[in-house]
């Protein structure tokens, strides 16, 4: 064979040289001779037509994927599938669905992930079928027309629920060209199964020599202008233009005055520096330099030279502004050329990315350039996309750096790449775009229909736009007069009327380019039905009439194939019984139905339903019991009179399922057991009169009901009830009070009342000239007075009372003429309390309540003040009613002393009252006390009043005395008006203190009460044993407290101790001391002290010990 070497090339770079490739005639074959783990992982063999000699290879590299199958597939398509280009190619595989719960999915795939599904049309088509006899469903892929690029390698996976199954398959197309196979290590990506070298063939493109844009300018066509600007960053194309027509218009002169003059052109980068020069006949001569034809000065930009001859514009940092036309000048002569600042071209910093969506979502390619205002040309493929051509589809973005891309629906035709193009940079993304997956919504279902029925078979997908056949058996279904097919929104519909015996079979409904169906079955039956004999006891048709206690049995025949299953029910509760009372009997072709001894409660609505395969039928009965009518209800007496009484009743709630004829009456008295009928024939009211009663005695009353069946039970006997004449009118009905809305009444008890006694009255009102009376109560008012509220303001009234005992209604009592409703006016007077009247008196802390009643019509408004402002609510509550005003003050303060004022007012008229409040408190004590003189056995007092007096006068002084010995206080003066007195009786030599104390009215209305101090004698403190030294003195102490003051005794050994001179005894303010002088070994033993007063006495001793000196 013809062999060639090859290069190979990885990751754009050569191989090394230990590796080798060898190009055959017929078939290529890559060998990589140093095998590594990151070079392989599986092989896959693809075919890819080769174009020309020199290529470019990529391998890629992907982990081995693991699936745990599990034997679904019954067959699996073949390994290795040899297709002929242009020629058609069927893969086919079977799944078992015997052990699945429910439809298996089966997904077709090209490569790892691209799922063909997708992909369904005129080049891709799919077909299921399903056999049910054997549960096998059959799926097929077929490939129209193959192409070498359908060649590579497939799976076909298949999954229900948690199951999972898949095969692996290699498709390899045949043909006229020539093909490379070589194994091929790939990532998974989206191009996986369809390599593409085209951009790996393509030569090397050469570098371009820099060009000056002024001479490509003149050299170019017009229309090459904007890809020239755009390749060199003109933003100003226009402009430039016209500088460029300009130029060319401008002949060449001779010049005296330049031996060489400036180039037509000068071309700079932004930010780079420039030089023009030009040489002049004259080496002094004078140069000038104009820009756009104003005279530049020299700067540190721009920098002026001679040289000899040469004559230079140096410009130093070019920009934008320094693109225009400059002009040398001598004299009269001049040269010009023209500057053009060519701006950095612009890069793409921002790459695009490539976008894979589903049709109809919105893609968004986005790139950042690096200079803000950039021209970015967006283009498909090769051919460039403009707003103003696809302004409906395409939208075109600038914001800042960023430009966008926008394609608003993405269809199947937008697949392919998408470009960028800067005059400085180039960026691409690709466009995959997936038809949307058709979703089943709602599946067809298998229907059984009846002769001359209608059979719908209707299905829902998840795209409206979707079309599809229908097929029967296989065999496309075509519209006629009895099968119509629509399609609305998502529903797809097969109507097929009046159905036959022939329209029984499998339908399918297939959409149009996907690899999906829907299937379901026609089946056609015979029905059941029910014959029913609507004859004999049935008065009307499914209507049946059974008097209580009868027997009633029903056949009913049933035809139907397969013999129909046969459910009486009464209301919804099936009856399954076969034995008993009420049971079902089932005989060929026959049902019966039989109750037994029939009951009220048997009445209701009864059904028959049949069923079997082919459908139902049903049939409603009416099973109507009749029966005698249940006793009335109610019964009751509603009015007596001396020898008559009016009954009346409600009618049966059962009638007992006919007509009720009428009723029959009996009465008896109370305490009897004799009833007596009141009438013989049927009587049809419910109001029935007795008469020929004895007036005074008491009687019940019975009735019953009658209808065609026979009589009811009787009723309940009513309540006992008195024949007796009613009442005489109430008398004396006058008019008490009259308001705006209300009347009050009041009347006395009738003349005559007799044995039925009175219950109440009723009170009733109409308007002048009226006919119905209005009930006022809704219950009788046992009082002799009343008041008629919501009346009419302004509307005359007439009133009645009427008295109502056991017999009914008196005559009526009314008033002589009728009554105008409005109130009656009142002056307002404030009836003041006497206590009042004068200074009230109370003592802080007191709580006041003063209950101030008033009278006038309408009701007045009452206000107060105190000290002839309005009251404060915070110190004082205030409450008023209509009949009087409470104010009530808490805890009285001395701050609520003042003059209050009540003003009761009533539109233009009012009246006043006025209450002192005085809150008084114990005054302080006088100041300044002092004795001013002393002679003999007085003493003459001073004094000067409180500074406080408590907010009352000070009526008096109560002074007392003290000795200073005993320190008790006695009342020299109880009630002294004066500030000074005398106090007499005075014993010399003692030391007296004195002491003043304030009386005022708060001492009266608080006297002092004090304290009661008198107890039992109680010692505080015991006697303590002790031990002493016979010749040395001692003594003995204890405590005492008790009031009256108590008499103390000394014992020894429970005797008295006199006055005895060995003894002192001494008694300080309870502190009892008991002294011995010299006591003796005698003077040893118990010692006691006992206090006595009228309350009680108390006792404590202790024992005392003498030790003789010669212990000592």
């Amino acid at each position: 064979t013809h062999t060639r070497s090859l290069a190979k090339i990885k990751d754009g770079l050569k191989a090394s040289a230990g590796s080798a490739v060898c190009v055959s005639y017929a078939l290529f074959c890559c060998i990589c001779v140093r095998k590594r783990f990151c070079d392989f992982h599986e092989h896959n063999l693809l075919n890819v037509r080769i174009s020309q000699t020199s290529f470019a290879l990529q391998c890629f590299v992907s982990e081995p994927q693991s699936t745990q199958l599990t034997g679904l597939f019954v067959e699996k398509p073949k390994s290795n599938v040899v297709a002929v280009a242009g020629s058609d190619v069927t893969i086919i595989a079977k799944v078992d669905s015997s052990t699945l719960t429910r439809k298996p999915t089966m997904k077709w795939l090209k490569g790892k992930w691209l799922d063909l599904g997708s992909k369904a049309g005129k080049h891709f088509q799919f077909k299921e079928t399903y056999d049910r006899n054997t549960k096998i469903y059959t799926y097929e892929m077929k490939i129209v027309k193959a192409v070498p690029g359908d060649a590579g390698g497939y799976r076909c996976e298949v999954t229900a629920k948690d199951k999972c199954d898949s095969s692996t398959f290699e498709v390899s197309v045949e043909g006229d060209a020539i093909y490379v196979g070589f194994f091929a290590y790939r990532d998974g990506g989206e191009d996986d199964g369809e390599l593409d070298f085209s951009a790996l063939l393509k030569k090397p493109e050469k570098e371009e020599l820099e060009t000056d844009v002024w001479e490509l300018l003149k050299s170019a066509h017009p229309s090459e202008y904007e890809k020239i600007a755009f390749k060199y960053g003109i933003t100003d194309l226009r402009g430039m233009l016209k500088r460029l027509k300009k130029m060319k218009e401008q002949p060449v002169k001779h010049s005296e005055a330049f031996l060489k003059r400036l180039e037509s052109c000068y071309t700079v980068d932004k930010g780079k520096k420039i030089v023009l020069s030009c040489e002049v006949l004259d080496p002094n001569a004078q140069v000038k330099w104009l820009k756009n034809g104003q005279e530049i000065k020299p700067s540190a930009k721009y920098v002026m030279e001679a040289n000899g001859n040469v004559r230079t514009l140096t410009i130093n940092k070019a920009n934008l502004s320094d693109d225009a036309a400059y002009e040398c000048v001598v004299g009269e002569d001049k040269c010009s050329t023209e500057v053009y600042v060519k701006e950095p071209p612009i890069t793409i910093t921002k790459l695009m990315d490539d976008y894979h969506v589903v049709v109809g979502e919105r893609v968004e390619f986005e790139i950042e350039v690096s200079e803000e205002g950039a021209h970015v040309v967006w283009c498909f493929e090769d051919q460039e996309l403009h707003k103003d051509k696809e302004s409906s589809k395409y939208r075109f973005k600038k914001d800042g750096k960023k430009h966008t891309f926008i394609i608003l629906e993405a269809t199947l035709d937008d697949i392919g790449m998408y470009h960028a193009w800067t005059n400085g940079g180039h960026t691409k993304g690709e466009l995959e775009v997936e038809e949307k997956e058709l979703e089943v919504l709602q599946d067809i279902a298998d229907l059984t229909v009846r002769a001359t029925e209608q059979a719908m078979f209707k299905c829902e997908v998840s795209d409206d736009t979707v079309t599809g056949k229908w097929y029967k058996d296989g065999v496309e279904v075509l519209p006629s007069e009895r099968i119509k097919m629509t399609h609305v929104g998502r529903f797809h519909r097969l109507l097929i009327d009046d159905v036959k015996p022939e329209d029984a079979g499998d339908y399918t409904f297939v959409p149009d380019g996907y690899a999906l169906s829907l299937s379901a079955k026609l089946n056609f039956l015979d029905p059941p039905k029910i014959h029913l004999d609507t004859t004999g006891n049935m008065v009307s048709q499914n209507t049946i009439i059974v008097v209580a206690g009868n027997k009633l049995r029903l056949d009913v025949e049933i035809t139907g194939e397969p013999a129909p299953t046969v459910v009486w029910s009464k209301g919804e509760k099936p009856i399954t019984e076969t034995e008993g009372r009420v049971r079902v009997e089932s005989r060929k072709d026959l049902s019966c139905f039989v109750i037994e001894g029939a009951e009220r409660d048997d009445e209701g609505n009864y059904s028959i339903c049949v069923t079997n395969p082919a459908g139902e039928d049903k049939a409603m009965l009416l099973v109507k019991i009749v029966d005698v009518p249940d006793p009335p209800e109610n019964v009751k007496c509603t009015g007596v009179g001396e020898d008559c009484a009016t009954i009346v009743w409600e009618p049966p709630k059962f009638d007992g399922g006919v007509p009720i004829k009428g009723y029959l009456m009996e009465r008896k008295k109370k305490g009897s057991s004799r009833w007596t009928r009141l009438n013989f024939d049927v009587y049809e009211s419910t109001t029935y009169e007795a008469k020929r009663m004895i007036e005074g005695v008491l009687y019940e009353m019975r009735v019953f009901a009658v209808n065609s069946i026979g009589m009811s039970q009787p009723s309940l006997n009513s309540k006992p009830f008195m024949p007796i004449a009613p009442t005489s009118e109430p008398t004396r009905l006058t008019v008490h009070d009259v308001t705006d809305s209300t009347c009050s009444l009041k009347w006395l008890a009738p003349e005559k009342i007799g044995a039925g006694g009175l219950d109440g009255y009723i009170i009733e009102y109409c308007k002048e000239g009226g006919t119905e009376w209005v009930q006022a109560n809704t219950d009788l008012c046992e009082r002799q007075g009343f008041v008629v509220r919501d009346l009419p303001v302004g509307e005359k009234i007439n009133f009645r009372v009427v008295a109502v005992n056991i017999a009914g209604r008196s005559p009526p009592a009314t008033l002589g003429q009728p009554v105008t409703i409005r109130e009656i006016v009142e002056h307002p007077k404030i009836r003041l309390p006497r206590e009042l009247r004068t200074k009230y008196i109370r003592t802080v802390g007191e709580k006041i309540n003063l209950t101030i009643p008033f009278q006038g019509k309408p009701r007045p408004v009452a206000t107060w003040y105190k000290d002839g402002k309005p009251i404060d609510p915070k110190m004082v509550n205030v409450h008023n009613s209509h009949v009087e005003s409470i104010l009530f003050i808490r805890s009285a303060e001395r701050d609520h002393s003042g003059t209050y004022e009540l003003v009761l007012q009533i539109e233009n008229m009012e009246d006043r009252a006025t209450i002192n409040i005085r809150i008084i408190e114990k005054p302080g004590p006088p100041q300044k006390v002092r004795v001013t003189d002393v002679w003999g056995f007085n003493a003459a007092l001073e004094w000067e009043p409180p500074k406080d007096d408590g907010n009352c006068e000070i009526t008096g002084y109560t002074i007392q005395k003290a000795d200073m010995k005993t320190k008790e206080w006695f009342t020299v003066y109880d009630h002294n008006r004066r500030t000074n007195c005398t106090v007499s009786d005075l014993v010399m030599g003692n030391e007296y203190s004195f002491r003043v104390d304030c009386l005022s009215l708060e001492h009266k209305r608080n006297p002092y009460k004090e304290k009661d101090m008198t107890c039992a004698p109680k010692f505080t403190q015991p006697l303590v044993d002790r031990t002493v030294v016979a010749g040395y003195s001692m003594a003995i102490s204890c405590a005492v407290k008790g009031f009256p003051k108590p008499k103390i005794v000394w014992m020894k050994n429970k005797m008295i101790i006199g006055e005895d001179p060995k003894y002192l005894m001494q008694n300080n303010q309870g502190v009892l001391t008991l002294n011995i002088r010299k006591p003796s070994t005698f003077d040893g033993g118990k010692y006691s002290c006992m206090a006595v007063n009228e309350l009680g006495k108390d006792e404590v001793e202790c024992k005392l010990a003498v030790r003789g000196e010669t212990q000592r």
